[in-house]
């Protein structure tokens, strides 16, 4: 069988598992919606209070009320539609309808029941990483009606106050994970609870979050300087036709000389002797000149390889200093923890 074939034959199954696993625990309310459903709004109205009588779960119950909502809504009782609308809220304060299901009406009676109830929705906490005193956490919320919202972050009997304001609307926070005295706070499970004053009314909304502590990395001591390298600190000057030239000019005087000699009074040279000389000038100055001058100091480049090496001491002296501070920083890592399921 191929792909496509198994795909289209497991289909149906995987659409009635998912609406299996939609379906309401309480066999009441699976009646309430079929009768929803069938466009029978008194006998769902009926059944869903009659199942709200009943021991339900959580979900469940805000089921319930929306289903009474949805149903109130559609028979026009706004009023009873909108104390459904709130029973939800209360239950489960980030509830949102069903997108398929929306209309006017529907949607009207929802947000009058969201500004006439106090409650904090849609808590959330980032997922974190920074050095202790050098980041912040991000933490949102959204409160329905003007409030005192008090901001704290519990661990067992140890409370961390993170911000108290009067706010409406989505509120934004950063939270630099510290104590009032400046010091990280410690690794632990944390509960960031927003609660929310307005009167006699109070909700409050919570967060888990998972708070570790790590090493902060330190930096390695230099050896060189990204793109300045040493230079030798002895050269080979290149190779001089001095020698040569002054052989030249030597066996041009000798010849200048001879010369003179043969005319003069003084007596005669050999021509064959000014030749011996001339030829061993020339042979000791071409030898000269093939020779390997040898190494000389570079003046220039041993002062400039004291200039790096003074400049990579002094890095490093920094870089010993830096890595002591880091070894007293702590590396803050913040993650939310996955919101548990209610059960019944």
């Amino acid at each position: 069988m191929s792909a496509k074939r198994l795909l289209r034959a497991l289909l149906p199954l995987f659409l009635a598992a998912a609406a299996h696993a939609q379906q309401p625990q309480n066999a009441t309310l699976r009646s309430a919606l079929r009768a929803y459903d069938n466009v029978d709004l008194t006998q769902a109205i009926t059944l869903a209070h009659r199942a709200l009588a009943e021991r339900m779960a959580g979900p469940d119950q805000a089921r319930a009320y929306e289903l009474l909502g949805y149903a109130y809504s559609a028979l026009d009782s706004a009023d009873k539609a909108i104390t459904a609308f709130k029973q939800v809220l209360f239950i489960e304060p980030d509830h949102e309808l069903d997108s398929l299901k929306l209309n006017p009406k529907v949607s009207v009676a929802f947000e009058l029941a969201l500004s006439q109830i106090l409650v904090v929705r849609q808590l959330r906490v980032d997922s974190s990483s920074f050095v202790g005193g050098q980041g912040a956490v991000g933490i949102r919320y959204r409160v329905t009606e003007p409030a005192r919202v008090r901001v704290t972050a519990v661990n067992g009997n140890t409370v961390i106050p993170i911000d108290s304001s009067v706010g409406v609307g989505t509120v934004n926070l950063r939270w630099p994970v510290q104590l009032p005295s400046g010091d990280p706070v410690p690794a632990g499970t944390y509960q960031i609870i927003a609660e929310a004053h307005a009167g006699q009314n109070t909700f409050s909304a919570s967060q888990t979050v998972v708070i570790t502590h790590g090493t902060v990395d330190t930096v390695a001591h230099l050896t060189s300087l990204p793109g300045y390298q040493r230079l030798p600190e002895q050269e080979t000057p290149p190779r001089s036709w001095r020698p040569m030239g002054l052989a030249f000019l030597y066996t041009a005087v000798v010849g200048a000389g001879t010369v003179a000699l043969e005319n003069s009074n003084l007596g005669t040279a050999s021509r064959r002797e000014l030749a011996g000389v001339s030829a061993a000038a020339l042979v000791a100055g071409f030898v000269m000149t093939l020779k390997k001058p040898a190494p000389q100091p570079a003046l220039g480049n041993i002062l400039y390889n004291q200039l790096l090496t003074e400049q990579i001491a002094r890095r490093n002296q920094e870089i010993a200093a830096d890595n002591v501070r880091r070894r007293q920083q702590v590396q803050m890592v913040v993650a939310p923890a996955p919101k548990a399921r209610r059960v019944p």
